[in-house]
């Protein structure tokens, strides 16, 4: 018996709401996941996930595994109990560092060869090795390991990349039997559709629990990305959860729910917050711009996250400026909440019917000029 369940409940166009249930729980589809790299959310508690309303992250086999190690964590029973977050979470497989570390590796057709960005040390990952290490973590969902595909690629280049894919794919499959807990196949083939319909194709005969799309958010515009979300998402089973890997901004996560999408994940609201860059409604808000130092208002009237109703734009934009750890907090918090909102007003779009009139009223907002931005 699989180790996920995927109930649909609504449709609007090719939109799905759905419910994912999972043995350590439910998530609510669509949904973002907050990116937990090295066991840890930067800047949050798994308190304060919990009360933004996460109800999953993802981490990532690769780092996990040069730093703290395997044995570690298995000290632990596990990478929930090492992080101390009893909800759900996936597992990338360090498929990723295969492209974002392409200076630190070579591939060859058993795995990968890398020398450490720890310590330089020579280390080498297999789809094996990528599915033995997810079984200590024990995740809830692992991804099968895969290669990255760049971007731009030749058709040539794509075809050699996903076909190797496929290749580890089935490898972690076989690695992974026994396991008690999910695998999602990965479909790759760069910007290519006839690639990524042939990949989909393959995952779903070889039969995953779910299915990711996998290579897009490295470069490509926005156009290509649908394309190839719309030639692929048709290929991939209704009952499976979708997951689009590292995808993205608002905007783009309306395409992408658009199309059929279920899951995301994405460092910009973590990332962009300890940068001092936060989402609103209407734009980003840059907190380190003059005009803030002495702005009296929240970042976003009637946000309803602990930052909002606490703390002006003044207050962050001296935290930001001395460099206080204190900025990093507070930032993230109200930039993880407003992934979070969106995904909760999608999803009540969605059972309503109505999310075309909604991303349409958002995307409008988020397209107005800069200036604009109160």
């Amino acid at each position: 018996m699989s180790a996920i369940r995927f109930e649909l409940l609504a449709r609007d166009g090719r939109a799905r709401r759905g419910r994912l249930h999972l043995p350590r729980g439910t998530v609510e589809t669509p949904a973002f996941m907050p990116v937990g790299t090295c066991a840890t959310v930067k800047a949050l508690t798994p308190a304060q996930l919990g009360e933004l309303g996460a109800e999953i992250v993802l981490a990532n086999t690769f780092h996990l595994w040069l730093r703290p190690g395997p044995d570690v964590i298995a000290d632990h029973g596990g990478l929930h109990r090492f992080m101390g977050w009893t909800r759900p979470i996936l597992t990338d497989s360090g498929g990723f560092q295969v492209f974002s570390l392409a200076k630190l590796r070579r591939i060859t057709p058993e795995g990968v060869h890398f020398a450490s960005p720890v310590d330089g040390a020579r280390v080498f990952l297999s789809p094996e090795k990528a599915m033995e290490i997810q079984r200590v973590l024990d995740s809830d969902i692992a991804m099968v390991f895969d290669e990255c595909t760049p971007y731009p690629a030749s058709e040539a280049e794509a075809a050699r990349s996903m076909r190797l894919s496929m290749d580890w794919a089935e490898r972690s499959k076989r690695a992974f039997e026994g396991s008690p807990n999910a695998l999602f196949g990965i479909v790759q083939g760069g910007v290519h559709l006839a690639l990524r319909r042939e990949s989909a194709r393959i995952l779903c005969a070889m039969g995953f629990d779910g299915y990711a799309v996998g290579g897009l958010a490295v470069g490509e515009p926005a156009s290509e990305r649908n394309a190839v979300l719309d030639a692929t998402v048709p290929e991939l089973p209704d009952d499976r959860p979708r997951y689009l890997m590292g995808v993205g901004r608002p905007v783009d996560i309306l395409d992408a729910v658009e199309r059929g999408i279920d899951l995301f994940d994405c460092v910009l609201p973590t990332r962009n917050a300890r940068n001092g860059h936060f989402f609103t409604r209407s734009g980003v808000v840059r907190i380190r711009n003059a005009r803030y130092l002495r702005d009296l208002r929240p970042i976003e009237e009637g946000c309803g996250c602990y930052t909002c109703r606490h703390f002006s734009r003044a207050y962050l934009s001296h935290l930001h400026r001395s460099g206080e750890i204190l900025g990093a907090v507070l930032g993230t918090l109200h930039n993880v909440h407003h992934y979070l909102e969106l995904m909760r007003e999608i999803r009540a779009a969605i059972a309503e019917g109505r999310l075309g009139e909604y991303a349409a009223g958002r995307r409008g907002a988020l397209n107005a000029p800069a200036d604009e931005l109160a």
